[in-house]
């Protein structure tokens, strides 16, 4: 630009793009060359898909010349003795949490040659009214004392950091943040090692929203703690779809008797259905159970309501466009409802009654959060639970069904590699007994059980609860979502922030099959 004057007309504040990556690398390499340089460009897109609104710059003619990045936490999970790593991670925003209570700013920046223009105070403000308009408590950040390092052989930081607040010292950071009415609650040494010219020590900062408002709701939106039910299903030859429905409602009115949030169904509980059925033609037939089907559906829907409970349906056969899915159902108990496809499919169940494989994974929001739901054979395929993590999930749901020990114990082994593998809890359920006269499902094993991860915070066997063999029952276990998400930031090893993402990565190729 030279030594023209800059026009502040043409200054555009905006949330940020994929596309901004090159403005943003080049910025961070001038300012940062002794720590790291710029973010990679997936750090930055990951930034950007995870909370786009959180990603603020400052346009002009034409490029970013400003940017300031951020997340939201849950303070309760960091305190105020935390590191910069333990905040950004991997740098990719897995700890973003959308149910937090702080927005934390990562990083501010400015080019060089743009610092005239008071862009840093335009930004601050931009993340104060992005504050306030999500009803966040506040904003914390890990200040840099950059200026320190002159007077690390005289003084400690704490008298350095008063001498700032009280004005008598000069910092190049944090006498803007303190202009800025940040205060000054901690300071942690080892904050950010890499941060030479401040010795490591970082300054935890924390700006107050006055106008936040604490929800007053006798219900909150997303529970802390569920209480998780899930039944253990026997197999027995129904007179109609309405018996059926009846022994249903048993056991929603049951588990929702013990105030449960949700409920778990086995896979194929309706199976016992199809003995009405000609038997010599087990994939005709399984297609004319696909009748009852809807039916089911709107009836969970009618009872998620009146039983103030989540369903979550196990599964039923689905018959569309001339083909045969296995499908559950997620019936909420604010009346609206989805479903997720089983995505593989065995060998026997192609072969006997021709089903085929769904092409869509989801993430369910509920009010008791994320939830994720894999039909039996997929809890078999570690990529689909890593997927799920990542967007969130804290809860797998797996419908199964299995005839003998050895098939139960491949579910039962891979849940719980799963649990430990992607920190978040897993619920199985499968059917007990037999029904004479129906081809493929004549006799059942199941040993239902909720799985935790491996950890302190969790049971020493992490086994929430397990039912008794064979024998059809309730399982009903309280989970604590928050230990999932300390065991995600602090735990003794942690799975999701460990991955070497530069090495490999699990991507989903169907577009448009992925969906949050």
């Amino acid at each position: 630009m030279g030594n023209r004057e800059k026009d502040h007309s043409t200054l555009n504040l905006r949330t940020l793009r994929v596309e901004d990556y090159e403005d943003i690398r080049k910025i961070m390499d001038l300012i940062y060359p002794d720590m790291g340089g710029a973010w990679t460009k997936k750090q930055f897109e990951s930034m950007v898909e995870r909370f786009p609104e959180g990603q603020l710059g400052i346009e002009y003619e034409g490029h970013v010349v400003a940017a300031a990045l951020s997340l939201i936490i849950d303070s309760t999970v960091y305190g105020d003795r935390h590191t910069y790593k333990q905040i950004v991670g991997d740098g990719t925003l897995k700890n973003h949490d959308p149910d937090g209570d702080y927005l934390y700013g990562i990083d501010v920046f400015v080019h060089p040659d743009y610092r005239d223009m008071r862009l840093g105070r335009r930004l601050y403000d931009a993340r104060k009214e992005l504050c306030e308009t999500l009803n966040l408590k506040g904003i914390i950040i890990g200040g840099r004392i950059p200026g320190y390092a002159k007077y690390a052989s005289s003084m400690k930081p704490g008298e350095y950091v008063r001498m700032v607040e009280n004005r008598e010292i000069t910092d190049p950071v944090l006498t803007f943040q303190l202009s800025n009415d940040f205060h000054v609650k901690r300071i942690v040494p080892g904050y950010w090692p890499a941060d030479t010219k401040s010795k490591g020590y970082g300054v935890i900062l924390e700006w107050h929203n006055i106008y936040y408002e604490e929800k007053k709701s006798l219900i909150k939106r997303v529970k802390t703690y569920v209480r998780l039910g899930v039944v253990q299903w026997q197999m027995r030859l129904f007179a109609s779809f309405d018996d059926f429905m009846q022994q249903v409602e048993f056991f929603v009115d049951a588990v929702s008797g013990y105030k449960a949030d949700l409920v778990l169904f086995p896979e194929l509980f309706n199976v016992p259905l199809i003995a009405h059925y000609d038997q010599k033609d087990p994939a005709e037939a399984m297609r004319l159970l696909a009748q009852y089907t809807e039916p089911m559906r709107e009836a969970l829907v009618k009872m998620a309501l009146s039983y103030n409970i989540n369903i979550v349906s196990g599964s039923v056969p689905e018959y569309k466009d001339g083909a045969l899915y296995n499908v559950c159902f997620l019936c909420r108990r604010d009346g609206t409802w989805d479903k997720q496809y089983k995505l593989h499919i065995t060998p026997d169940e192609y072969m006997t009654w021709g089903l085929q494989g769904g092409d869509e994974l989801k993430v369910f929001d509920t009010d008791v959060g994320k939830i994720g739901i894999l039909v039996c054979y997929d809890v078999e395929f570690p990529e689909l639970p890593r997927i799920l993590a990542d967007m969130g999930m804290t809860i797998l749901l797996v419908p199964y069904w299995t005839d003998t020990r050895n098939g139960y114990l491949r579910v039962r082994h891979c849940a719980q590699a799963r649990a430990i593998e992607n920190e978040c809890y897993v619920a199985i359920t499968g059917s007990v007994g037999n029904i004479p006269k129906v081809e493929n499902m004549d006799i059942q094993y199941s040993q239902s059980a909720i799985l935790t991860p491996a950890d302190f915070a969790f049971p020493h066997d992490a086994v929430a609860a397990e039912a008794t063999p064979n024998t059809e029952m309730a399982l009903i276990a309280d989970l604590d979502i928050d230990l999932i998400k300390e065991l995600r930031t602090s735990g003794s090893v942690r799975s999701l922030q460990s991955r070497r993402d530069d090495l490999y990565k699990v991507q989903w190729l169907k577009k448009g099959g992925r969906r949050g």
